[in-house]
């Protein structure tokens, strides 16, 4: 295990004011089912407003291209909209971020087969996990591990979904070993090298390219505020550990709780940097997982840059020490 000192684990949440949608569709008396998402159609304009088998549909054909959608929840919103934005970006495409016919012909819309599978849960799935984690970081310090609490937190990352949505596709499921349950069938992960990174700030998405220059995929992340910036310019990468642990130092780092000593905490999925840490060469900085994926857009860093796990882990596979990482505006 490795572990580094970090600067930036804690969060400084987003005023993003009250949603304007109506509260989700799949609501107890009309949940979602796996065969309307594979079944759903575009048939031009936006996307409905809201959430919809549509914009789940979308999210699992970007998601397979490599141009994540951060979770797979069906709602329209930041993430999605991004995302959109970057396909078109390296597709060639007027990149407006709004869906249209020209995004879903270039994403394989029309002829798209299933886009969810069946899951069996295994005896697995169902073991090792968590007692309830407490907020404060003494007591997670003295817990061997920091990994996840529900099997259903546990396949909802497998499957980059957001853990509500597993849960209202599969309303009658216990998640016990044995049950066969629906989930988003996201593809394949990326099979390509990363020489260079670039994250927009503006933009709150990383792009990756490979040594000719294409863009290989583009994902969703948090940076820092203004109060507390993500770094400049560009660096190198110093470090790549899967599934770390997080030195807390309230000396270097901020001061969490009543927290004044330092502190080792174990890894895990719900440790404060997640399943991956990509160690900058500017000291306390890197890009790194997180616990909650669902709020890569509601939520500032203090400076490091945030992916979800599965997007971290990713990454981290494609790239190698000589990658370079790069800062726009």
């Amino acid at each position: 295990m490795t572990h580094r000192i970090h600067l930036c684990a804690a969060t400084l949440v987003l005023a993003l004011g009250a949603p304007s949608f109506v509260p989700p569709v799949y609501a107890a008396d009309k949940p979602f089912t796996a065969k309307e998402i594979d079944g759903a159609v575009y048939d031009g304009g936006r996307l409905p407003s809201g959430q919809s088998t549509l914009t789940a549909k979308l999210q699992i054909l970007l998601d397979r291209a490599h141009v994540s959608p951060g979770v797979i929840d069906g709602w329209k919103g930041g993430m999605s909209e991004s995302a959109i934005h970057a396909f078109e970006t390296r597709e060639g495409l007027p990149a407006d971020g709004v869906m249209d016919a020209e995004v879903w012909r270039a994403l394989g819309g029309p002829d798209a087969g299933n886009l969810t599978r069946d899951y069996r849960i295994t005896e697995e799935d169902t073991a090792g996990l968590n007692d309830p984690l407490p907020d404060d970081y003494a007591e997670l310090a003295k817990l061997e591990r920091l990994g996840f609490v529900r099997v259903s937190e546990r396949l909802a990352e497998r499957f980059h979904m957001d853990e509500d949505f597993l849960l209202a596709l599969n309303p009658e499921a216990d998640f016990e070993a044995g049950e066969t349950i629906a989930v988003a069938d996201p593809g394949q992960p990326l099979d390509a090298a990363v020489s260079r990174i670039e994250i927009s700030k503006s933009a709150r998405r990383l792009a990756a390219f490979d040594e000719a220059g294409k863009m290989v995929a583009n994902y969703p992340v948090a940076v820092g505020s203004t109060q507390t910036p993500s770094p400049t310019g560009t660096h190198g990468v110093s470090a790549i550990a899967l599934n770390p642990t997080y030195s807390y130092n309230p000396d270097v780092n901020f001061q969490q709780g009543d927290n004044s000593e330092q502190l080792l905490l174990a890894p895990g999925a719900n440790g404060p940097v997640g399943l991956v840490w990509i160690d900058l060469d500017k000291p306390t900085y890197g890009i790194h997982g997180t616990s909650d994926p669902s709020k890569l857009f509601k939520e500032f860093s203090h400076g490091c840059v945030r992916m979800t796990n599965w997007d971290g882990s990713e990454l981290a596979e494609a790239i190698d020490m000589s990658s370079s990482v790069i800062f726009v505006e």
